[in-house]
C-alpha cells in the first residue's frame, strides 16, 4: 500500500496513526517533497472525477484567484493544478496495486478495507 499526502496535514496524520496502530505496512509519498507525476495523476483521474480529487474546501483552493479557479474545467486542467499545487489534492490518498482504495480518511472505511486484506 502507498499513502499519499502531506506530513503536517491532520487528516494524513490520523490515517498514518491508524495504519501504524493496525500494523498495516505502507509506503508514504510526501507530495511536498516528491510531487505528483503525470502517470499517477492520470491514473487517479481515470478512477475518480477531478471534482473529487481536487479539495475545493481547503485553503489552497480558497487562496486561488477566481481566474485560477475558473480555469479548472476538466481532467487535464485539474491535473495541471494538482501537479503545480499538490496541497489542493484531497488527502490522504491510499493506493493498493495502482488503485485508489480510499480518498480522505474515514476510520470505518479503513476498518472495512483492512477486513478485506
Amino acid at each position: 500500500m502507498k499513502l499519499y499526502g502531506i506530513p503536517n496535514c491532520n487528516t494524513v496524520k490520523k490515517a498514518r496513526d491508524w495504519l501504524d496502530q493496525h500494523a498495516v505496512a505502507y509506503e508514504f509519498h510526501d507530495f511536498k517533497k516528491q510531487g505528483l507525476d503525470s502517470a499517477t495523476g492520470l491514473s487517479w483521474l481515470q478512477q475518480y472525477p477531478w471534482e473529487k480529487l481536487v479539495n475545493r474546501s481547503g485553503m489552497t483552493w480558497r487562496n486561488l484567484s477566481d481566474a485560477e479557479k475558473n480555469a479548472i474545467v476538466d481532467a487535464p486542467s485539474a491535473l495541471a493544478l494538482m501537479q503545480s499545487k499538490t496541497s489542493v489534492i484531497k488527502r490522504p490518498v491510499l493506493v493498493h496495486a495502482g488503485n485508489i482504495v480510499a480518498l480522505g480518511f474515514n476510520e470505518a472505511d479503513y476498518q472495512h478495507l483492512l477486513a478485506q486484506k
